[in-house]
């Protein structure tokens, strides 16, 4: 189960023809530029930092993961996936050209 989070308060402003929030520090962004999105479930707007990603940060996010489904107790979750008996391996390159 996740901790709970404390809601902050950002405020917003108009700038030329656009919209602006200014954010509290804490929430602060390195660079010029962020990524945006809006949550299709909530209608929510999600900042997110537009930074150069890694094998090595996925490789950390990816055991992060598994240590919140070992959290929430369903850490096998999908290792045994039920594939029909007789089942051929695919190449997963198969058809991919250069």
């Amino acid at each position: 189960m996740r901790a709970a989070t404390i809601e902050k308060t950002a405020k917003l402003f108009n700038t030329g023809g656009s919209q602006a929030v200014r954010l509290p520090a804490e929430f602060r962004f390195a660079g010029a530029e962020v990524f945006i999105r809006r949550d299709e479930r909530t209608g929510g707007v999600v900042l997110t930092p537009k930074e150069r990603k890694t094998w090595a940060s996925f490789v950390k996010l990816r055991e992060q993961l598994r240590a919140d489904l070992a959290r929430e107790g369903i850490e096998g979750f999908m290792r045994e996936r039920g594939q029909p008996a007789g089942a051929a391996r695919r190449d997963p390159f198969e058809g991919w050209k250069e």
